[in-house]
């Protein structure tokens, strides 16, 4: 299949995980204290979790948040009458002329989004995720790629858990960008799991969610549309900024990272002011470099863009039309579904560009093969 002659890889597509699964699917010793999700087209995302409701503005009626989704119901209506199910999923893609989707989660964004989860609780969260993502790909593996959940609350289950995954032909791990107990992701404490990572390669994804119960940029704003808009690019630049320069990537030079749904077009201010940081201050604070923050960046890291981002044309500029991936963001409320691929075939890129960033540069980031392109 390909879309106006481009093949398309979706670096970043959603499915709606059922309101039970976490009780289906977690070990018998957890299930008194396994997350629980609304049920209702309306509730997509909502799960609770420890006691906690998120995302916050769930329970908040001047949030509109249910309205927010019911108004996306024709949209989805194929995905609603079969409850997301494999076959909608893909419905879904041949509608958007997708060959190929790394699956992210909706309600498994806030299943491990507090600091108040035992260890073994989130890593037996995020196992119960990962068996039921496993069965949901499994009538389309070469169409449906998993990324696994793993749990920086429990750094040897998440490396154990990345090794299980990667056997059971996951390409990615992913974690929420908002750190966990005030550990930043360059602390010595991750390394055991980028190593795994690098060794196995799988890539490791930040993606963001709606608010939680973790610290997140933009968190005092009380309406959404204000937090929304600094929450997701927000969080990733600071996570590009721990990944790259707190020196993971001078670590691990064979470790791919994916910075996804947090657009892309802040990469050029924010890389070249970390390289004017390093400038000034690499002699104390960056002294086992042996490159710029920008050529680390370009050498292992990759931003998703927007289906209708105009700016992006300064990164695509900037990291010469590397780095940069294509996502859908199908099914949330702030997705273009049906229209994304048509819409960024509409931007202002060459066809060069778009071929790199609808295939090339997705293959890269999940160790695919590029030619497919």
């Amino acid at each position: 299949m390909a879309k106006n002659g481009f093949k398309l890889l979706d670096s970043d597509m959603h499915i709606v995980e059922p309101p039970d699964l976490w009780e289906r699917f977690i070990d018998p010793a957890f299930r008194a204290r396994a997350p629980r999700g609304w049920p209702g087209p309306e509730n997509p995302s909502v799960l609770e979790v420890a006691g906690k409701v998120m995302p916050r503005i769930a329970a908040t009626p001047q949030a509109h948040y249910q309205t927010m989704y019911a108004r996306k119901a024709d949209r989805y209506r194929h995905a609603i009458a079969r409850n997301y199910d494999p076959v909608s999923q893909l419905e879904a893609m041949d509608t958007e002329g997708i060959d190929v989707a790394v699956l992210f989660p909706t309600r498994g964004l806030y299943a491990l989004a507090t600091d108040d989860l035992e260890p073994d609780l989130a890593a037996a969260i995020a196992r119960a995720y990962n068996d039921w993502l496993a069965d949901f790909c499994a009538p389309a593996p070469s169409r449906l790629i998993g990324a696994a959940m793993v749990a920086p609350h429990h750094v040897d289950a998440a490396v154990a858990e990345t090794r299980r995954m990667a056997g059971r032909g996951f390409r990615a791990i992913f974690m929420r960008p908002n750190v966990v107990h005030g550990r930043n992701w360059h602390d010595p404490h991750y390394d055991p799991l980028w190593a795994e990572a690098e060794r196995l390669g799988m890539a490791v994804c930040f993606h963001e969610g709606g608010l939680v119960y973790l610290p997140q940029v933009g968190a005092r704003f009380p309406q959404v549309m204000l937090h929304h808009a600094c929450t997701h690019p927000m969080e990733m630049m600071q996570a590009t900024v721990d990944i790259v320069g707190g020196g993971v990537l001078a670590r691990f030079p064979g470790l791919r990272v994916g910075f996804l749904e947090g657009n892309c077009s802040w990469v050029p201010f924010l890389l070249w002011r970390l390289d004017e940081h390093y400038e000034w201050r690499r002699e104390w604070d960056a002294p086992n470099f042996t490159m710029t923050p920008t050529e680390y960046f370009k050498r292992q890291c990759y931003v998703s863009v927007d289906c209708d981002e105009e700016p992006a044309k300064y990164a695509v500029d900037w990291l010469q039309e590397g780095n940069i991936v294509f996502s859908t963001d199908y099914p949330h409320a702030d997705a273009k579904y049906p229209e994304a691929s048509e819409r960024f075939l509409k931007l202002p890129l060459s066809d060069s560009a778009k071929r790199k960033i609808m295939w090339d540069n997705c293959a890269r980031l999940y160790g695919m093969d590029s030619g497919a392109g």
